[in-house]
């Protein structure tokens, strides 16, 4: 019997999302690849969708719609409920036989929060995926979702590096990039617009941390509201944006921006993977957690269009000291290097797009990070 991996995230949560599906399709996938077996652990409470019918159809018709695709039905189990006793897809005691024959459960963010399962895994790893936001809470005694686990790891590849101020919080964090499958994500033609997918706030608030306010992707993108007016090629963001923030929506138009709903073009994980594929390149800014804490963050996104062979010109967090820049990935820190930045890859576009999908290959490819991951949490 093969080997298997048990991974715990937030997908029913969060449904019509499917940016945010695919970073957990990513590690799923992936470990099959590798030769393992998978499970994912979700959950929902009341709490989650208060005065919804209980429990709510959206989210779990979602998780399936996920998964079933790529032949993981038989793989899930969503936890219902404070106490998790009834479930959809695997029974609760079938959840908890596998994750006791397990090599590792893979808690994303700390979302499982089940203590019996916990308990079970032979191994468990915290896996953070939001640098800055869950070590900062936890300096701050706001939230502690690092629970106590065998071995942490985070996607910022800068944590615990001098410069970062992400605080380690006395763990010694492992750094890894996130997975991308490639078979997933083949090279496709370009196409006519920078784009990115993302939210103008998010789910979090801004972090006070160190007498510094770490803030949310508005305060970094209202730097960059007339870059489209000089560049010569346009630029769109698939931007989840509340109409209470209307005003900020004009002023990103009026500056050249192309502004549309994701849930028009990303909300299932076929359309996201169709809008980043039908775009000539990615044009990324960051939450100003991530630019300010220098952290080493690199979107799970930016790899995807990578991977289907599309430059990324993603604003510099410190991930640029660990990955190589200058030829299908670029880096920015401001207006004027973003512009630079564009004229550098449309003077090239062809070798650009060729070393954007060698470098998906080379430094991101599923197989070469999970193994790397695996090793380093044994």
């Amino acid at each position: 019997m093969p080997e298997l991996v048990a991974v715990a995230g937030s997908v029913a949560q969060r449904p019509r999302r499917g940016g945010h599906a695919w970073v957990f399709l990513q590690y799923l996938l992936g470990f099959r690849q590798l030769g393992y077996e998978v499970l994912f652990l979700d959950r929902l409470t009341p709490a989650m969708h208060p005065g919804e019918v209980w429990p709510p159809r959206e989210p779990v018709e979602w998780l399936e719609e996920v998964l079933a695709p790529h032949g993981l039905s038989e793989d899930y189990c969503l936890l219902l409920g404070e106490g998790g006793e009834e479930t959809v897809g695997l029974s609760r005691a079938e959840a908890v036989e596998r994750v006791r024959r397990s090599t590792l459960l893979l808690d994303v963010m700390g979302f499982l929060g089940d203590e019996e399962i916990l308990a079970a895994a032979p191994r468990t790893a915290y896996l953070d995926i939001d640098p800055g936001f869950p070590q900062m809470w936890q300096e701050l005694d706001l939230h502690r979702s690092f629970g106590d686990h065998d071995a942490y790891a985070t996607v910022g590849l800068r944590v615990g590096k001098e410069g970062s101020l992400v605080p380690t919080c006395g763990v010694e964090w492992f750094a890894t990039p996130q997975p991308l499958v490639l078979k997933q994500w083949p090279a496709t033609p370009p196409g006519e617009r920078y784009t990115s997918v993302g939210s103008w706030r998010g789910p979090f608030e801004p972090v006070e941390f160190a007498a510094e306010r770490f803030g949310l992707r508005a305060h970094q993108l209202r730097r960059f509201t007339e870059l489209p007016g000089h560049v010569d090629v346009p630029l769109e963001l698939a931007l989840d944006i509340d109409e209470a923030d209307a005003a900020d929506a004009e002023l990103l138009r009026e500056g050249g921006w192309r502004l549309v709903a994701p849930a028009q073009v990303a909300a299932g994980t076929d359309d996201y993977r169709r809008y980043v594929q039908n775009s000539r390149a990615e044009m990324g800014i960051a939450k100003d957690i991530y630019v300010r804490s220098r952290g080493g963050w690199l979107s799970d996104r930016s790899l995807c269009y990578l991977g289907s062979g599309k430059p990324v010109l993603a604003q510099a967090t410190g991930y640029e000291l660990e990955v190589e820049t200058g030829a299908g990935l670029l880096s920015f820190a401001d207006p004027a290097e973003a512009i630079a930045g564009i004229e550098t890859i449309e003077s090239d576009y062809d070798r650009h797009s060729t070393a954007a999908r060698e470098l998906a290959h080379e430094r991101f490819d599923s197989d070469r990070v999970l193994t790397e991951l695996l090793e380093a949490l044994a």
